[in-house]
Parts: C-alpha cells; sequence; structure tokens
C-alpha cells in the first residue's frame, strides 16, 4: 500500500528522490546534494529509507497495468555485489526485449533458477520456448518446472549463445545504474532498490498499457494518483 500520510516530506519530494535514485546513475549523496540546490534539506540515508520502502510497493502496482509480453524468453543471470559479496540476478526478456521478469538470489543452482521461473510464469504467463546459455542449474531448474507440466504443455528448452544477445545487452540498462551505487549494505536493501531500478527501465521501453502516451517520468508519478 502507498501511503505517504506522516512522513516529514511531501509525496512529490519523496518519489522525486526515488526516482532520480532509480532511474540514473547517481549515488544517494548525489541525490541528497541535488535535492539541497532546490531548497530541500535532507539527510541521504532518509532518501535510502525512501527507495527501500517505496519501490517493491511502486513496482507491484505498475504490474497490474504491465503489457502482456511473448511467449519466446531469453533468459541469463548476472552478478549484483551485495555486502560486498557477489550475488545472483536472474532476467528475461522475450524476443522483442520486454522485460519478463527479474530475480535477485544468494545462490546459483538449480533451486534458484527454478524460483525465478515460478515468479517469471506467475507475473507473467508461461511461455512457450526459453533461451539460455549452457548452464546446467538454469537448464535443470527449468526441466524442473516441465516436470511438473501435462506433455502438451512442457516449455521448449534451447541453449543457442547468439540468441541471448538481447538479454545480455538488456543488463547494461540495469548495471549502469547499480554501478555507482558501489554495491548494497544488505540483500533486502538490494532486491527493493532493483524493483525500482526495473520498473523506470519497463517505464523507459513502453510496458505501461494505460500511461504509454506519458513519458516514463510522468508514468512514474502517475503510479501513485
Amino acid at each position: 500500500m502507498l501511503r505517504f500520510k506522516g512522513r516529514h516530506f511531501p509525496k512529490d519530494v519523496i518519489l522525486m528522490g526515488i526516482r532520480w535514485y532509480v532511474s540514473y546513475p547517481l549515488s544517494y549523496r548525489h541525490v541528497e546534494e541535488l535535492m539541497e540546490e532546490r531548497g530541500i534539506a535532507l539527510d541521504h540515508a532518509t532518501i535510502n529509507r525512501w527507495v527501500v520502502r517505496y519501490s517493491p510497493a511502486l513496482q507491484a502496482k505498475f504490474r497490474k497495468h504491465k503489457k502482456l509480453t511473448g511467449k519466446s524468453w531469453r533468459m541469463d543471470e548476472t552478478y549484483i555485489k551485495v555486502k560486498g559479496e557477489w550475488t545472483y540476478y536472474y532476467r528475461a526478456v522475450d524476443k522483442q526485449g520486454q522485460t519478463i521478469d527479474f530475480f535477485l538470489s544468494r545462490t546459483r543452482d538449480t533451486e534458484a533458477a527454478q524460483a525465478f521461473f515460478e515468479k517469471a510464469i506467475g507475473s507473467s504467463g508461461q511461455p512457450e520456448k526459453v533461451n539460455m546459455d549452457k548452464s546446467g542449474a538454469n537448464l535443470a531448474g527449468l526441466q524442473k518446472v516441465n516436470e511438473g507440466l501435462p506433455e502438451d504443455k512442457k516449455i521448449t528448452i534451447r541453449q543457442v549463445k547468439y540468441l541471448n544477445n538481447m538479454v545480455e545487452q538488456d543488463h547494461r540498462g540495469i548495471k549502469g545504474i547499480t554501478k555507482p551505487m558501489l554495491g548494497f549494505k544488505s540483500f533486502v536493501s538490494a532486491a527493493a532498490t532493483l524493483a525500482g531500478i526495473e520498473l523506470c527501465h519497463m517505464l523507459r521501453k513502453g510496458q505501461n498499457v494505460l500511461q504509454e502516451p506519458l513519458d516514463s517520468w510522468k508514468q512514474f508519478y502517475a503510479l501513485t494518483a
């Protein structure tokens, strides 16, 4: 639930701080400085709390208006540093480059891959085919999903490297934002922040079925209207 009552700052200021941080390659101190230029005095830790509190809720609100995606997926994982350790960030796009879903995991194994596929299917429907790299864990994870499906509903699995160029390129839109953040202090903070980054990434792609005529930044603010 997006509730702003009782906060020390107006809703518009809170949303602006969140959007700047998850939309652009900025640190919390950069956002703090930008706010100060506009006569808004606050600590960068406050912006962090806003991002962690509201980004998942904003992303969940967007999901209700997310365009349907295609049935041919490209799936891959990349790396995100949390508390000095690498974690594994699973993502998928369809063949038009539209974001399917994403999932942050502490492990890179069959269970993590299966959890990603189950989350993605729950949010975007079952694909007809999935392309992935040669990862044995990803293959085993999708095979686990297939085990629970009727024979005529099983997902076709392909492991063709060049077909995954699209999702690998799409990672850059996320990593370009996270790089100035210099890693995350906690797993919860990382997952929440990534939800906000992915939200803005999807808005830029025009994946909002209701607000597409608006600029992406206007769509972001409209989520709390």
